[in-house]
């Protein structure tokens, strides 16, 4: 009885190892797919334009109305689970896409943008949050005056690490209007946990002029 109870224990166990590998593998599959259109998506806005003699957005000319500039950021409006982007990460040597959303769907394929918040060089709070077992992995790693650059089809744009914080995860006041530009990227905290985290990780982090 003993054996069999056992080997049932044993078969359950290997079900889940086999889950969390398919689900792994999934993962990485749609990450690459997603990385690979965000590439595109950007080299095919930075050939545009070159072609066009359209200068690139800086987020401190931009506050200043540059016209070229400011009518190609204009154009540019996202539907939900649409690539926009990339986030680079230097420290960490990561390059990943960044998807036009938050829902679950969204945060298989990379990091999501939280639809609420606005863009690079608008002037308010930009929100990205990721899985920490997936893109966020190493997020810990990072320190205050460390960098993050977000890549978008009208520019690039570099943000310093200035402060982090851990909050409740039903606590919502990490998402508010803030009176200036600031990078906010999010996190499930502990990065370790089992199971479903108690808090978030949340790092503010400012453009580098």
């Amino acid at each position: 009885m003993r054996k069999k109870a056992g080997m049932i224990v044993m078969a359950f166990g290997l079900v889940l190892v086999l889950i969390a590998v398919l689900q792994y593998t999934n993962h990485q599959a749609e990450l690459k797919r997603a990385l690979a259109q965000a590439e595109a998506v950007i080299e095919s806005a930075s050939k545009e334009r070159d072609s066009e003699n359209i200068p690139q957005m800086d987020p401190l000319t931009a506050r200043e109305g540059a016209p070229s500039p400011r009518m190609v950021r204009e154009q540019f409006s996202p539907s939900e689970n649409d690539v926009i982007g990339l986030l680079e990460i230097p420290k960490l040597e990561a390059e990943l896409p960044i998807i036009e959303g938050t829902d679950e769907e969204m945060l298989e394929k990379g990091v999501g943008h939280y639809s609420a918040s606005v863009f690079p060089s608008d002037g308010e709070q930009i929100l990205l949050s990721g899985h920490r077992d997936t893109v966020f992995r190493k997020l810990g790693d990072l320190d205050i005056g460390d960098r993050f650059i977000v890549k978008m089809p009208y520019g690039t744009f570099e943000y310093e690490i200035a402060s982090t914080e851990i909050v409740d995860e039903h606590d919502t006041s990490v998402i508010r209007s803030m009176g200036e530009e600031v990078l906010v990227v999010t996190t499930c905290y502990p990065f370790y946990y089992v199971g479903s985290a108690p808090d978030r990780y949340v790092i503010y982090a400012y453009p580098v002029s």
